[in-house]
């Protein structure tokens, strides 16, 4: 009996544990962006926990890789043009019909002083970073189900007062009152939306900036040191935060942001 009772409980267990890591099983999830960094790292752990992933990317040889690598869809569209966002839609439209989960994580970081700052400066980071957030998920809409949920990439920037980000940080700040809008305007859908503030994490973003890579390395040392946990975050722990927003076992969270920071704005005066 005893050894009957063991077996049960091993079989329990390894129930459980299959369900946990099963959080999103039968959904269709889609990760704008997702062909490296954080939506990359993502798109990974929705697989994992059974999700069905679509990619998109702005680069076709960077999405057809990414998307072999993850065993996920790959589709080509930059999130700052709303063409390429309802061609996106219908291309999900046709393969999937609905979605369950959608992850807005495409955003480009481009620092300047506020003396520097150009119109193309400015446009090009509020088209990616909060126009095409804001019109990819409107156009997603019809596509998502009952009790779907959206997460948005924005930033803790959105509050730092961070020399040289003046723009990102507007774009992120806009990203947040938007999404706190949208879950109200979308709740008698049962449809969440909240937002992911990360702090400084080790991606290719700072790589893609335009930065000499001296400047990028002495930025990032800088910046870790101004962390009260003195490290950077990684992609990996990002993701799984989305993920657990992403899963039903989040159903009564709408309209929050969630800073994952290291402490860096929680504790700005510990930071030196």
């Amino acid at each position: 009996m005893f050894v009957f009772g063991t077996i049960v409980l091993i079989f329990e267990n390894q129930i459980f544990k299959r369900k946990k890591m099963n959080k999103l099983i039968g959904k269709v999830a889609v990760v704008t962006g997702g062909n490296s960094g954080i939506g990359y790292a993502t798109a990974k752990d929705f697989i994992a926990n059974g999700a069905t992933v679509i990619i998109t990317g702005r680069t076709a040889t960077k999405v057809s890789a990414a998307a072999s690598e993850l065993g996920a869809i790959g589709l080509v569209a930059d999130q700052g043009n709303v063409k390429d966002i309802d061609n996106l839609v219908a291309q999900v439209k046709d393969q999937f019909g609905k979605v369950d989960v959608l992850f807005v994580n495409a955003g480009i970081f481009n620092p300047a002083p506020v003396e520097a700052i150009s119109e193309p400066h400015f446009d090009n980071q509020m088209n990616i970073n909060f126009k095409g957030a804001v019109f990819t998920l409107q156009k997603f809409l019809p596509l998502l189900n009952e009790g779907a949920s959206v997460i948005n990439l924005s930033s803790v920037n959105a509050y730092t007062g961070m020399p040289n980000t003046a723009i990102y940080a507007a774009s992120k700040a806009a990203l947040n009152s938007f999404t706190r809008t949208a879950a109200t305007e979308l709740a008698p859908r049962k449809i969440r939306v909240n937002a992911v503030n990360p702090g400084p994490v080790a991606t290719e973003i700072f790589s893609k900036s335009g930065l000499p890579e001296e400047a990028i390395n002495g930025f990032a040392t800088a910046i870790q040191q101004r962390v009260p946990l003195k490290q950077l975050g990684t992609p990996e722990t990002i993701a799984k935060l989305v993920t657990f927003l992403a899963s039903d076992e989040a159903w009564f969270i709408t309209g929050s942001e969630y800073n994952i920071d290291g402490g860096i704005n929680v504790n700005p005066l510990l930071a030196n």
